[in-house]
């Protein structure tokens, strides 16, 4: 098994990660996809943390 961990401050940037290593395996090698969506607030913005695991057979 392969395992791959994603953290991006924006979705976009997450999205095209993923996809480019989901461009590299097949539906059948792909065992799970996790995703979460952390925010705080530090006394002037709010800051994203978008994550994402990937698991390959």
């Amino acid at each position: 098994m392969r395992v791959y961990v994603f953290d991006e401050e924006n979705e976009l940037d997450l999205e095209m990660k993923v996809n480019e290593v989901l461009s590299d395996y097949d539906s059948d090698d792909i065992f799970d996809i996790k995703y979460s969506v952390a925010v705080t607030y530090d006394e002037r913005e709010q800051i994203y943390c978008f994550s994402c695991m990937i698991i390959i057979k």
